[in-house]
């Protein structure tokens, strides 16, 4: 399952995001810490599901399926606040590496409305810079991956110097923390670095290629939240423009939340992502409820279109890291497993996964045996090196049983 770290510091609405996404209840508070260990939760990413093109209704197992759309679930993770010193193993900093070394990706939610100081603490809105904070949080990253590059360095060239090769010596150092060979690869040929030995890089140039690793490999996007507070509008769009190479998305978890609540409790219908709802003809609400939904539909919804936690996600898995929805089935008639579950399964697949792949995460053994797929839309056999696009759906030949 993939892996989303929600990175920041102290205060800035990273819980709310959390519980807003999962529908959890963890502690919220305005305190510095109220995280104080990684917190898990299911959340899902949310893509149109193929049922009615086949016009077959579906009953999947590993997802859901609402009013046409699959809801396929990912790991959420709540980190601990970072603050400076964090990677040198300051307040919970060797905590929160250690955790966002197994995320696949990073959503960075910054306080949009400036109300946190440099430290963390809760401050009136304004008074704090998300620009600095985003600054703050990237650097510590990026010296968490640098002092592992600068400490390691006689180790890689050792490595280097029984023939392994610099990209896997590097690979290999950084490998615990998720960091593939194609990563290292790309990292050194955005810098010019390919004629470059290791022992060589001066400081600039392994700061550079550090932190082309560190975007490479922990793709992450920023959360404007609290959207919805002064002065937040004008610091999303600062914060567009100081960031425009990572996508910025306006957020207000809190209305997010106010709204998956209300929904669950069967006050309104509503659906993550959506840009209405709908309050229910027989439903009565207190005046703080009327108050608090007139507010969301107006300056959140009205404004933003959505309260941005639901776009985050499908943001950070379908386009940082490309992933497409191939939908794998046994029975090519009745797009069916062997149990006649229609269309049971949707998996997340990275963008270049091939057939051969897609049968190993359906099971071991299946991609041991794999002579080629059958695509259920023309009929037309693939082979085990196809690179699989977004919503196939394929039936796999292989000589293997599944046991």
């Amino acid at each position: 399952m993939i892996r989303i770290g929600l990175i920041g510091k102290t205060n800035t609405g990273k819980t709310t995001f959390f519980n807003s996404a999962t529908l959890g209840n963890e502690e919220i508070a305005n305190y510095p810490f109220t995280t104080k260990k990684p917190i898990h939760g299911n959340a899902h990413v949310i893509t149109l599901c193929v049922h009615k093109e086949f016009g077959v209704v579906d009953n999947p197992r590993n997802s859901l399926c609402k009013e046409g759309w699959r809801f396929i679930p990912v790991e959420l993770i709540d980190l601990p606040g970072l603050i400076k010193g964090a990677w040198e193993g300051k307040g919970l900093g060797n905590q929160f590496l250690s955790v966002a070394a197994q995320s696949d990706v990073l959503l960075h939610i910054v306080d949009a409305s400036g109300s946190i100081d440099a430290s963390g603490k809760i401050a009136e809105p304004g008074v704090g810079d998300p620009i600095a904070d985003v600054s703050d949080i990237e650097e510590e990253l990026v010296l968490w991956y640098l002092k592992l590059f600068e400490g390691n360095r006689e180790k890689i060239s050792r490595m280097i110097n029984t023939g392994m090769g610099a990209v896997r010596a590097v690979t290999e150092i950084f490998r615990g923390i998720g960091v593939k060979e194609w990563h290292v690869k790309r990292s050194i040929n955005e810098n010019n670095l390919g004629d470059k030995n290791i022992d060589e890089m001066d400081p600039d140039e392994s700061r550079r290629f550090i932190s082309t690793l560190r975007e490479i490999s922990k793709p992450s996007l920023i959360v404007a939240n609290k959207i919805d507070l002064h002065p937040a509008a004008e610091n999303f769009k600062r914060l567009r423009e100081h960031n425009k190479h990572m996508f910025v998305i306006p957020s207000s978890a809190d209305a997010e939340l106010t709204l998956r609540r209300a929904q669950n409790k069967g006050l309104i219908k509503y659906s993550p992502g959506d840009e209405i709802f709908d309050i229910f003809e027989n439903t009565i609400l207190n005046e703080k409820q009327k108050w608090a939904l007139n507010f969301i539909r107006k300056d959140v919804l009205g404004e933003y279109l959505r309260t941005g936690v639901q776009f985050a996600l499908n943001i950070a898995v379908f386009k940082l890291l490309n992933m497409n929805v191939v939908y794998p089935v046994s029975d090519a008639n009745k797009l069916s497993d062997k149990k006649g579950n229609v269309l049971p399964d949707a998996f997340l697949m990275k963008n270049g996964s091939t057939v051969q792949d897609l049968a190993g995460e359906i099971h071991t053994e299946l991609s041991k045996g794999i002579v080629y797929a059958v695509d259920i839309r023309n009929g037309l056999r693939l082979p085990g090196d196809y690179q699989i696009k977004d919503r196939d759906v394929l039936s796999i030949v292989s000589t293997m049983i599944k046991k």
